[in-house]
């Protein structure tokens, strides 16, 4: 069991600003549902993203995109009512906020007052500036993502490592630095080099959360199912780490319960009134 669970005080924007200057890392999972929320919160865990990934995970879709405004405040909600200490930072989806800066304020605030979370987080920079700074200024923290952004991958045509050219590190460290002047709270950078995400950690003065980025950042975020072998895909890129091969207990742990039901062995007379 994690030693942090002993601190039982509510991780928010200001603890993870924080953390950062007195050098604590950072950590960060998704969650979907209720019954994750409630281990994951349980363990200790500092921020819980309700991501758009859902879209894939508990939806089995190819990309993030067809996940709807609905859906993920149907997800965000069943996980503000488990976490606890966690900060809930949730995901605004594709076309929620893209459009323009209005849009995404209504949009926002229904995900806020429905859900119950903490925060959203957005994808990019410069183009979706507006947006960000419509809705930090009706009081709603806001996390940015950049790098590989999952949602605009039919403009990449392949999840393959980001900003490895000047040109492209120079407009990932310009939209961080627009972010943090925006007011976001703390930035996600996804599959860079992590020399890029280094530099972007040590120039911002907001948490920077790294996934497939390094270990120079102020802390990591993984999608919870990769983590703990539950990826039915085979998904595994270098910057995963697998803490548990639950596939294989789940698969198990059923494989034994049909073998007891067919064999009669399941319920026993104890297991019955």
């Amino acid at each position: 069991m994690s030693t942090y669970t002993e601190d039982k005080r509510k991780v928010t924007t200001h603890r993870l600003s924080e953390m950062k200057q007195r050098k604590e890392k950072i950590s960060m999972l998704t969650a979907y549902d209720f019954t994750m929320a409630s281990i994951i919160d349980g363990a200790g865990i500092d921020v819980i993203l309700v991501g758009d990934s859902a879209s894939n995970v508990m939806a089995g879709n190819v990309t993030t995109l067809p996940i709807t405004l609905d859906q993920m405040i149907y997800h965000a909600s069943s996980v503000t009512k488990a976490a606890k200490r966690a900060l809930v930072t949730v995901d605004m989806p594709f076309g929620t906020y893209q459009g323009n800066a209005y849009d995404a304020f209504a949009s926002a605030v229904r995900i806020m007052k429905e859900t119950g979370a903490d925060a959203l987080k957005l994808e990019g920079g410069e183009e979706v500036i507006d947006s960000v700074k419509k809705i930090i200024a009706a009081g709603i923290p806001v996390m940015g993502h950049l790098g590989l952004m999952p949602q605009s991958i039919n403009k990449f045509g392949t999840y393959t490592v980001r900003a490895k050219e000047e040109a492209e590190a120079e407009k990932l460290v310009k939209d961080a630095h627009l972010l943090e002047d925006a007011g976001c709270f703390a930035i996600v950078i996804e599959k860079v080099p992590a020399k890029l995400a280094e530099r972007v950690a040590s120039e911002l003065q907001i948490p920077i959360i790294g996934i497939g980025a390094g270990g120079a950042v102020d802390g990591q975020v993984l999608v919870a199912q990769d983590m703990l072998g539950m990826n039915i895909n085979n998904f595994a890129p270098r910057f995963l780490r697998k803490y548990a091969n639950l596939k294989e207990v789940i698969t198990t742990a059923v494989g034994r319960y049909i073998e007891d039901v067919k064999h009669c062995d399941f319920p026993n007379e104890k297991e019955q009134y």
